[in-house]
């Protein structure tokens, strides 16, 4: 597998979500071509992705990721949980907060029900793009720890697709380095040196809703 890792100098920060993936839309004109599609990660990532959609002219999925929090601290997350239980886990920080096993399959178990219900909401009864043998671009609005990112990765090479392209506006140099050998590329708007929180590259981060990622995902491209 050849791993190539494309970053470039944008901007220091991005005015939303929308305008991020007009901008590394610029930087995927390579795959505006038949058996490629986008899946942007529910919720903030569906909004960068339907931007890169509609300018390539390529079908919009989503996927639903699920981080695990750790123990006493929501915001610290140990691991991720994609569809079908498939699972990304950080066992060092895992094993530094306290949790053992079970504690991550009590979670697994319930964020995959969680996960599963979400889908049904936002796919209103349409079938997902299948992306057997498809190049997947795997879309998101930035990436901390990437355990999101790990975790549909995972879940992407698990429908057998011919290659998957992760797309970053903005993520840390050295979670760029830990996701870039898990995919064929890697594109990243900015790889800083330090990050609290994806949002702080943004002027506008404010939540997606539901009903933004419903909306996003029926609208035709």
């Amino acid at each position: 597998m050849t791993v190539t890792c494309i970053t470039w100098e944008i901007i220091v920060v991005f005015t939303d979500r929308t305008q991020a993936g007009k901008l590394l839309a610029s930087k995927c004109t390579s795959y505006a071509a038949t058996n490629v599609c986008v899946v942007g990660l529910a919720r903030g990532g569906v909004v960068v992705a339907h931007a890169i959609a509609s300018k390539l002219a390529l079908p919009l999925d989503v996927v639903v990721i699920k981080k695990i929090p750790a123990p006493g601290n929501e915001e610290l997350a140990l691991g991720a949980v994609a569809p079908e239980g498939i699972i990304q886990v950080d066992w060092r920080l895992t094993q530094r907060t306290g949790a053992d096993e079970a504690y991550i399959q009590m979670h697994r178990d319930r964020l995959t029900e969680e996960i599963k219900q979400k889908t049904l909401l936002y796919r209103k009864g349409k079938k997902p793009i299948s992306l057997f043998l498809k190049t997947v671009l795997l879309v998101d609005d930035g990436a901390a720890t990437g355990a999101t990112m790990e975790a549909a990765i995972k879940w992407a090479k698990s429908k057998k697709p011919a290659k998957v392209v992760a797309v970053l506006p903005v993520a840390p140099s050295d979670t760029v380095a830990k996701i870039a050998p898990e995919v064929d590329t890697l594109i990243v708007g900015e790889s800083v040196n330090h990050m609290q929180a994806v949002g702080e590259w943004y002027k506008n981060f404010s939540q997606v809703s539901d009903e933004n990622v419903i909306q996003l995902l029926n609208e035709k491209i």
